[in-house]
């Protein structure tokens, strides 16, 4: 977006109204084009409020960032058209209800490992191509399936797309698009013998009746590890000696929802199990100009941050909640 809108939507925020930004028309156009967007008329007023609220906001944000305020910048994506309580309802979907730990294995500690300062499991050939769970609370699903194809690739040499849809609609512990919990995925996936390829039982965004099938099993697990909550050194090391690890973060931070680069940064993100809003899987982590980061792959599609990955920071007091709750599967 060129200066001058900048200035000139800055300009009218403080007087904002249900009058459109004559200078935002051009820009409103190229969103729908670019994601494919087609509104009636109500929804379209509704919807260029919304969307002209969240430009706003991000030119303050990353006016701020070029004058070294912020750690990262902030963008548009195809979900910028979405009133905050839409994203919490739909996009937004770790449930943590009445938790506690299932059978899970607890992480121990290395103490005689050398560690590498950087890692990318993306790079080994470990990590599927971004997914989009689209207008559906599922990212428990995602996150589950994340860190197990990983695994499986790890253990067999194939890297195969499960199938988060089989976990939707057959884990009957969680609720669905309505949200979940990652080990109580990990659980039933022992339980049954193992998950469906996402080739056999695609993904469709609704839950619906199980249709889980043994044949077509891509990857299973004997069962899973739980790292020591808030610890995030035993979360370095578990990436870098076994690999992509799910999580679950306090994502309710607009400034989370249209993250676009740099190091994210959200001294207000909330870091106990009742903060924790939406899961995702850790990939990596290293550091930038002496900041720590976690790699982080999303399930929102290649329009969010960095085609699809957010760059969290670390060692900044397991912010987030990042370190709360992680886990990953055994194979």
């Amino acid at each position: 977006m060129h200066l001058a809108v900048i200035f000139s939507v800055l300009a009218v925020a403080a007087s904002y109204s249900v009058t459109f930004t004559p200078e935002l028309d051009e820009h409103w156009g190229h969103f729908k084009n670019t994601f494919k967007k087609s509104y009636s008329s109500d929804e379209e007023y509704k919807r260029r409020l919304v969307w002209e609220d969240r430009v706003v906001s991000l030119a303050h944000h990353n006016l701020r960032a070029d004058m070294g305020l912020h750690s990262f910048r902030r963008g548009l994506n195809k979900y910028s058209d979405l009133t905050h309580e839409e994203y919490m309802e739909t996009l937004n979907g770790f449930r943590v209800g009445n938790y506690q730990k299932r059978n899970a294995t607890t992480w121990l500690r290395l103490t005689s490992v050398d560690i590498p300062d950087q890692v990318d499991w993306r790079e080994e050939g470990l990590v599927t191509p971004v997914k989009d769970q689209q207008s559906c609370g599922s990212c428990w699903a995602f996150s589950t399936t994340g860190s197990l194809e990983g695994q499986h690739k790890k253990k067999t040499g194939k890297l195969v797309s499960l199938s988060e849809q089989n976990l939707i609609d057959c884990v009957t512990v969680n609720n669905g698009c309505h949200g979940g919990m990652i080990d109580d995925a990990f659980e039933f996936i022992k339980n049954e013998n193992g998950v469906d390829t996402e080739e056999s039982y695609p993904y469709g965004a609704v839950q619906d009746s199980c249709s889980f099938k043994p044949e077509n099993v891509g990857a299973t697990c004997t069962g899973h590890v739980d790292i020591p909550t808030g610890d995030e050194e035993a979360l370095k090391q578990a990436v870098a000696t076994v690999g992509s690890v799910s999580v679950a973060i306090d994502a309710h931070h607009e400034s989370f929802h249209d993250y676009k680069t740099g190091i994210f940064d959200e001294p207000s993100c909330g870091n106990e199990l009742w903060d924790l809003t939406h899961a995702v899987l850790v990939v990596g982590y290293g550091s930038e100009e002496g900041a720590d980061y976690w790699l982080v792959k999303n399930s929102w599609g290649e329009s969010f941050g960095q085609k699809g990955y957010i760059k969290m920071s670390r060692n900044k007091d397991n912010q987030c909640g990042i370190a709360t709750m992680a886990s990953y599967p055994l194979v």
